[in-house]
């Protein structure tokens, strides 16, 4: 059976799982289910997720490097080791300002 998600029962590094691509934002899926995923992103310098809204909460961790999340217009930094939560029908963008990596957990609510 093939699976776009991570092996269960099997330790990683979210850091080791991506690879940056030059001029490119590269998504890998973590978790996916009914309740929510869970994905790991690399972004090259300069590239970004332009503004959108979401119909749910949605928290950022930024695992390498830094990166601009703005929310409802506000910028924020973060650096490794920092999180932010996204609200639900917010506008939000993703900015990188250097070469960064994230996961990015969504959990779905009714």
């Amino acid at each position: 059976m093939i699976t776009n998600e991570f092996n269960k029962s099997k330790t990683f590094r979210f850091k080791d799982e991506i690879d940056y691509a030059s001029g490119s934002v590269v998504s890998k899926i973590i978790l996916k289910k009914e309740t929510g995923n869970v994905t790991l992103f690399s972004f090259d310098k300069g590239q970004n997720l332009s503004e959108h809204t979401a119909p749910f909460d949605a928290m950022i961790q930024v695992i390498e490097g830094q990166a601009e999340i703005i929310i409802n217009r506000q910028a924020y930094i973060l650096k490794e080791g920092e999180s932010i939560i996204m609200p639900a029908d917010i506008p939000h963008a993703v900015n990188a300002i250097e070469k960064f990596k994230m996961v990015l957990t969504m959990i779905k609510s009714k």
